[in-house]
């Protein structure tokens, strides 16, 4: 509805004035911040995967489920953290000042309120995501490949450059595409931030300007940024796609590293745990307890975030485990719906809360109550369940093909096959899918903000609130139940993800 009415909807006064000023620096704003994120992104995930997967060094264990904990921490929580550390009045400034003995317009600090500090903000919690499909397809090298390129005289700089990144670059990009669509529908950082992308433009057209259809025009432009990002990765998936057949399958055993290297890894890995996830969450607890925050209405938001994340993630789960298994009849059918449901994951929250908007107004329906619950469930099951079907999926084609036939022929049909068979095989697959459902649910900003009926607020939008009026203090607290909320199904993913990895 949203991109029909950006499509149809005439020109007006306020699309003249953005069209001429704002478009095309909102479109390169939104590019380049995804551009520095990825290449950041790919910075930090994949040698990161490639060391845990294949060698052992001091800590291996502890970063091999401690680099996926920056999942539970959401861009804008990270942005309202690392905004604090880095001011002027902050804490690192203040030691260099301290150190040096220079005023604050002696010296160059980097500022995170320009481009490349927003960029740097989602890669914390969003590289879990390429970190993960890494590890994958890393930890499924052949063992006979390894060797021979060894004895080729591949030193292992190569094997990683020559033979290992290209077999896996597909599923790396796979990763990456997911948490580039994920920062092109971030709202709540850039808001935060004061820089202007199609994510902030969509919302502010709508709530600010009350001009719907400028909204919309914008929200057909990051539809079409998050689909090229998809469609290109789609593509350059079905080119390079390696697969191995070979009966001779091993698993490579991890190489030990020497003590200088291996030190070195380990201090590189403490090093992006500290700044994807330990210093942010610090500085957040020894703000709450310096300041001695208060919040009067911290259960009814809890209860307010758990409700529609339980909710959500329900119905989206039941929408993924739906689609999954009408799939597994046609290997066509099952394309189309893979394609559907990451289709429909391109499309951010804010651009599916402004469609609902749209269909609410032309319905004479006011934004309240149950109805205003409901439309807000859609589009959580719109937004995510590509997120559920993609772990679901990944478990189905697993299995092996002749499978159904060979219960078919012991009498195995229907509902009775659904529950001896298919359940019980796709249940690791259904636990990742419905943890990520959860947590992806929890951290959603832009559609419950746009939709959330009157005393609905969750955790996120209050946060939210509280850090643009500048009382950060306050936004502690909130931002803190938000990332324990989904500290628990993260812990459990990661756990999860350590026991199937093969060893």
């Amino acid at each position: 509805m949203a991109l029909y009415t950006g499509i149809a909807a005439g020109d007006g006064a306020t699309w003249d004035h953005l069209l001429q000023n704002r478009l095309v620096p909102y479109t390169i704003t939104t590019l380049l911040t995804l551009l520095i994120a990825g290449i950041i992104m790919l910075g930090f995930a994949v040698p990161a995967a490639w060391v845990i997967s294949q060698y052992d060094f001091p800590g291996r264990g502890f970063f091999s489920w401690a680099l996926i904990l920056p999942l539970a921490m959401p861009g804008y929580v990270m942005a309202y953290a690392w905004a604090d550390l880095m001011g002027v009045a902050g804490p690192l400034q203040a030691h260099l000042r301290d150190l040096t003995g220079l005023s604050a317009r002696d010296y160059w600090f980097p500022n995170l309120f320009r481009v490349p500090g927003l960029a740097s903000v989602p890669v914390s919690p969003l590289f879990p995501f390429a970190t993960i499909s890494s590890r994958a397809s890393f930890s499924l090298l052949s063992a006979a490949t390894l060797d021979a390129s060894r004895c080729r005289g591949a030193r292992p700089l190569d094997l990683f450059w020559r033979v290992a990144l290209p077999v896996a670059l597909p599923a790396i990009l796979g990763g990456l595409c997911l948490a580039l669509m994920e920062a092109a529908a971030d709202y709540g950082a850039a808001d935060f931030l004061g820089i202007q992308t199609l994510g902030v433009g969509i919302v502010r057209s709508w709530q600010s300007y009350n001009e719907p259809n400028t909204a919309a025009r914008l929200a057909l432009m990051l539809v079409l940024i998050a689909g090229s990002l998809l469609i290109a990765a789609r593509l350059y998936q079905g080119r390079k796609g390696v697969q191995q057949t070979s009966s001779r399958w091993l698993v490579p055993r991890r190489a030990r590293l020497s003590r200088p290297i291996a030190m070195i890894t380990t201090a590189l890995c403490t090093l992006i745990l500290l700044i994807c996830f330990i210093a942010p969450i610090g500085r957040l607890l020894w703000l709450a307890q310096e300041t001695n925050a208060r919040s009067i209405d911290l259960w009814p938001l809890l209860r307010a975030t758990l409700a529609l994340g339980v909710m959500g993630a329900g119905a989206a789960f039941i929408a993924a485990f739906i689609f999954t298994l009408a799939a597994k009849r046609s290997q066509v059918l099952r394309m189309l719906t893979r394609l559907i449901a990451a289709a429909v994951y391109a499309a951010p929250g804010a651009v599916l809360g402004l469609g609902a908007l749209f269909i609410l107004r032309e319905t004479g329906q006011a934004l309240a109550g149950p109805i205003a619950i409901t439309f807000l469930i859609w589009v959580y099951i719109s937004r995510f369940t590509s997120a559920g079907v993609e772990p679901l999926q990944a478990t189905l084609d697993r299995l092996p093909k002749n499978l159904d036939r060979a219960a078919q022929s012991l009498g195995s049909k229907g509902l009775r096959q659904f529950l001896r068979l298919d359940l019980p095989l796709l249940a690791p697959g259904a636990f990742a899918a419905g943890l990520i459902l959860f947590v992806e649910i929890l951290k959603e900003l832009p559609a419950t903000l746009m939709l959330r009926p009157f005393g609905w607020d969750t955790l996120a939008v209050k946060a939210h609130a509280y850090a643009t009026d500048e009382r950060l203090a306050q936004a502690t607290l909130p931002s803190l139940l938000i990332v324990g909320a989904g500290l628990l199904p993260v812990l459990l993913l990661s756990w999860r993800l350590g026991a199937t990895e093969r060893s």
